[in-house]
């Protein structure tokens, strides 16, 4: 997973895969997802970034399975 911030734009472009994206679905006004052609999910733009979150800090943390 890659996360790419376009300080020009204020765009965040969050990777998921490495598939070609053949359709691109506007979720919400700033917000869209790129899929590859089986409908899973390549990307995440978000437009006007800084506004809608916050990239001070990113973090990353796995939690692993409960004992069962």
């Amino acid at each position: 997973m890659n996360i790419r911030y376009f300080e020009d734009t204020d765009t965040a472009l969050l990777e998921f895969s490495e598939a070609s994206p053949v359709e691109t679905r506007e979720i919400s006004e700033d917000f869209y997802v790129d899929l590859d052609s089986e409908g899973r999910l390549v990307s995440m733009t978000i437009e006007h970034a800084a506004q809608r979150a916050s990239l001070g800090e990113v973090t990353f943390r796995r939690i692993e399975k409960s004992p069962v």
